[in-house]
C-alpha cells in the first residue's frame, strides 16, 4: 500500500492511540486477575459472585476496548504511514524495533481475541494462550519502553518525542 503522505513523526490521532492503547493495557495488567474467580464459577456450574462478574466484565470491556482502538491504529497506520527510524541507528537495531513493533501488534490483537474466545466461547485453550502471553506482553512492552527511554536519553533521538508531539505532515 501506498501512503500518500511522509512525516518525521505520527499524527495527534496516532498518538492518542497508542497511549489510550498502552494506558488500557497497563490496567488490564493490573487488574487482570480478578477475571479468575468468575472465570472459574462459570467453567464449574457454579454462580460467581456479583463482585466477581462486575471485575470480569470491567477485564473483558477493557480488552474489546483495547482490540477496537487496535484495529483503527493499524487503520491509521495503514493510512499515515509512520517516520522512519532514525538514520544513523544500526540495521540491528532497526531490526530489533520492527520486531518488536510487530509483537506488540500481534499482543494488542491477540490477547483481546484470545480472551473473547475464552470468556464467551468457553474455548479453554485460548484462555491457557491468553494466560500465557501475559509475561510475554510485559517483556515486550517494557523492552518497549525502555528502548524509547534509551533512545531519548542516551541516543538524543527523536523517537520518543515524536510519540508525544504530533509532526507536521507534508504531501510528497
Amino acid at each position: 500500500m501506498t501512503v500518500a503522505n511522509e512525516s518525521a513523526g505520527y499524527t495527534a490521532t496516532q498518538i492518542l492511540l497508542h497511549w489510550a492503547i498502552a494506558t488500557l493495557i497497563v490496567l488490564q495488567l493490573v487488574i487482570g486477575e480478578d477475571i479468575k474467580p468468575a472465570y472459574r464459577a462459570f467453567s464449574r456450574g457454579n454462580a460467581p459472585t456479583a463482585d466477581d462478574v462486575f471485575n470480569a466484565n470491567i477485564h473483558v470491556y477493557v480488552g474489546l476496548a483495547v482490540l477496537v482502538l487496535a484495529v483503527w491504529r493499524l487503520a491509521a497506520r495503514l493510512r499515515s504511514g509512520v517516520p522512519a527510524a532514525p538514520p544513523e541507528e544500526s540495521v540491528l537495531l532497526k531490526r530489533i524495533a520492527a520486531t518488536t513493533h510487530f509483537l506488540l501488534y500481534l499482543f494488542i490483537f491477540g490477547m483481546p481475541i484470545t480472551g473473547a474466545l475464552a470468556w464467551y466461547f468457553d474455548f479453554a485453550a485460548m484462555g491457557e494462550i491468553h494466560e500465557l502471553a501475559k509475561p510475554v506482553i510485559i517483556v515486550v512492552v517494557g523492552l518497549h519502553a525502555a528502548a524509547a527511554l534509551w533512545q531519548h536519553f542516551f541516543v538524543k533521538s527523536d523517537v520518543l518525542v515524536r510519540m508525544l508531539r504530533p509532526a507536521a505532515r507534508h504531501t510528497r
